[in-house]
């Protein structure tokens, strides 16, 4: 009789935690399906860097790929099966593509229906341009990881030749090879070329550490393990800003990399000994090899409203203490507004933080700064303006357009940051051969 008893207790508690669990994934797919709604009433969201393409009808439902998936929320369950629900969440770790068990995904860049630029490069990272490679975030692939791996590559062709040709080596006043860009890509190249003893020369317009040194206080970047010539391996997959940061300074510190900041490239042309002339805001410098690593950063893209002009106007947030005291309205939808946002809301003495989108969800950034956003509206650290948009700026106000009629704000500091123009321009101005991709790996 006892035995019949525990038995039927085990059923009892089995049958409650299948309950249990199916409830939890039943209000997974609903959310799935709400998030991938509401993404597509976007149109359509392409990312500019690698993304899943999920083949239907070989998913088996085993959920490994939203499992793997770092980001989270980037992939769901709808209808049976997995789905890209928020590409824009996506940097490409390309976990998802490993995880699944019957090959039903592939990294791609673009869609079926809209296309990617890029540029067309070699299994070496050189263009069709001899001598000019590109690496990092303008050749398609984020994470810093591979950024490392990419720079660490291209320079490994320089010192050897590349595609089969001789070394190329600077003659008279050129140097071997020119780094564009102190961002890891660039920061990887250069200890390579330098590891190999070739004279080379880094030049970054702003500061040594690329686009992490504009990044909120205390942004969790993912980095994987980083094998760096000279330096060494670093093998902490996860950091704050501060601590890749900390990394960035300690290599500088050791290795001295040659580098020249405040210095920004406008366009490169040949000369006659097949030498590459590099024309910069400070003049012109020579080198037989140019590495391209200028991240997707960009222009930064403009309201185009009145006032605009004005110095309260900023186009990223390095650190929250000069708006101390400061009614600060954020513009933007994506990661780097929110994040803006929430370094404000975090540092506590803004006069105000109020954040500025033209839709009334946060569907195009990572799913922990969608929660953390909700969060600090809910408790009013931060005032959400959705269907908003800023048509007017003056000294001490910004005016903006909002569901509920125009709208004005006391305002001290406006941070832009609605996206930017990818730099595909200044490519092709250099002779870069560009591709466009549908869908494809």
């Amino acid at each position: 009789m006892t035995s019949w008893v525990v038995l039927g207790a085990v059923v009892a508690l089995v049958a409650l935690l299948y309950a249990l669990w199916d409830r939890i994934e039943h209000r997974k797919v609903i959310a799935a399906a709400r998030e991938q709604a509401d993404v597509a009433s976007m149109g359509e969201v392409v990312p500019a860097s690698l993304h899943p393409m999920i083949d239907p009808g070989r998913c088996i439902q085993s959920g490994a790929c939203i499992r793997g998936c770092v980001e989270k929320q980037v992939i769901g369950l709808v209808e049976g099966r997995a789905h890209l629900i928020n590409p824009m969440a996506c940097i490409g770790h390309g976990i998802c593509e490993t995880s699944c068990p019957v090959g039903a995904i592939q990294l791609v860049y673009g869609s079926k229906s809209r296309g990617v630029e890029l540029p067309r490069l070699d299994g070496e990272f050189q263009t069709n341009q001899p001598g000019i490679y590109i690496v990092g975030e303008l050749s398609g692939m984020g994470l810093i990881r591979n950024a490392v791996k990419q720079g660490t590559d291209a320079a490994a062709s320089i010192v050897r030749g590349a595609a089969g040709q001789p070394p190329r080596r600077g003659v008279a006043s050129a140097v071997d090879a020119l780094v564009i860009g102190a961002g890891p890509a660039g920061i990887a190249a250069t200890l390579g070329l330098m590891a190999a003893k070739l004279n080379v020369l880094m030049i970054e317009r702003e500061k040594f550490g690329g686009t992490i040194m504009h990044y909120p206080r205390a942004k969790v970047v993912m980095t994987g393990a980083l094998d760096l010539p000279l330096y060494g391996r670093v093998r902490q997959k996860t950091m704050t800003k501060e601590e890749l940061v900390a990394v960035w300074q300690d290599i500088f510190q050791k290795v001295r990399p040659p580098l020249v900041t405040e210095e920004l490239v406008e366009r490169l042309e040949r000369d006659d000994s097949g030498m590459w002339i590099v024309h910069t805001t400070r003049g012109a410098r020579r080198a037989a090899n140019v590495v391209l690593a200028l991240g997707m950063r960009g222009a930064p893209a403009k309201l185009g409203v009145p006032g605009e002009e004005h110095p309260k106007v900023a186009y990223r947030l390095l650190e929250p203490e000069p708006f101390s005291g400061k009614h600060v309205l954020v513009v933007g939808g994506g990661n780097a507004a929110v994040e803006s946002a929430l370094s404000l809301s975090d540092f506590g003495q803004c006069a105000s933080v109020t954040i500025s989108y033209r839709r009334d969800k946060f569907a195009r950034c990572r799913a922990d700064n969608r929660r953390r956003i909700d969060e600090a509206i809910a408790a009013r650290k931060v005032t959400f303006l959705p269907n908003s948009a800023v048509v007017g700026v003056t000294a001490g106000a910004v005016s903006l357009k909002t569901g509920g009629g125009p709208t004005e704000l006391p305002n001290d500091a406006l941070i832009v940051q609605i996206g930017g123009t990818p730099p595909t321009q200044i490519l092709k101005s250099f002779g870069v051969e560009l591709v466009t991709k549908y869908g494809e790996r």
